[in-house]
């Protein structure tokens, strides 16, 4: 299953292009086929995880610029490494969902689609929710969890120490910031992506019930 990701800029009129931003943010994460620029301000990519579904919507959200739309379903083979010569349903869905996030309004600029319309909706209200608290941080915030690992004990002595500040300050920041909560709820976002992909993509014996 692939996960296409179609994310265009809100404002490039006023700022400016801001892709080349974009990328350096997502040129980490692992890739079926990297997220590059498809055309104009806009940069598309697909990957083969629904967690890297999530990060790769998270990250473009935060920098608040960005229409995220994502489309689970596949591409036609054989896969190139340039998105302009894909193919596929995924491709199709992505941009079904970027073209409703444009129309989100003030509400966070994220949508889902997919071959169960039902599932991907509740993937969408997850993510936005997701979307609402990484959209909201602070910079002091982000100064903090920039330097946090998911799941690792003992290093916020670390963080403070980096930071010049104490380990209280870096507590407060956490907590602010719902970082616990949003790691926390990830897996349910990225397992609901996962059953966008429909009844076909469940095990064998979860269909015989």
């Amino acid at each position: 299953m692939h996960y296409v990701l179609t994310i265009n800029q809100r404002d490039s009129r006023e700022v400016g292009d801001l892709t080349a931003d974009l990328l350096r943010a997502l040129r980490h994460l692992p890739t079926v086929v990297p997220f590059q620029r498809s055309v104009g301000d806009e940069v598309q990519g697909v990957v083969d995880a629904a967690p890297t579904a999530v990060d790769a919507a998270l990250r473009a959200i935060r920098h608040r610029r960005w229409h995220v739309g994502i489309g689970v379903g596949g591409l036609t083979p054989p896969v190139p490494e340039r998105i302009i010569d894909a193919e596929g349903y995924g491709l199709v869905y992505a941009r079904r969902a970027v073209n409703r996030a444009r129309k989100t309004g003030e509400r966070i600029p994220l949508a889902v689609e997919g071959p169960d319309g039902e599932i991907a909706a509740e993937a969408e209200a997850v993510l936005r929710l997701l979307g609402q608290i990484v959209y909201t941080r602070t910079d002091a915030e982000w100064a903090v969890l920039d330097l946090m690992t998911p799941g690792a004990r003992g290093q916020q002595k670390y963080v403070a120490q980096e930071l010049g500040i104490t380990t209280q300050a870096v507590s407060r920041a956490v907590v602010r910031s719902h970082w616990l909560e949003e790691w926390a709820t990830r897996p349910a976002a990225a397992r609901l992506l996962d059953l966008t992909s429909g009844p076909a993509s469940l095990p064998a014996a979860s269909l015989a019930y």
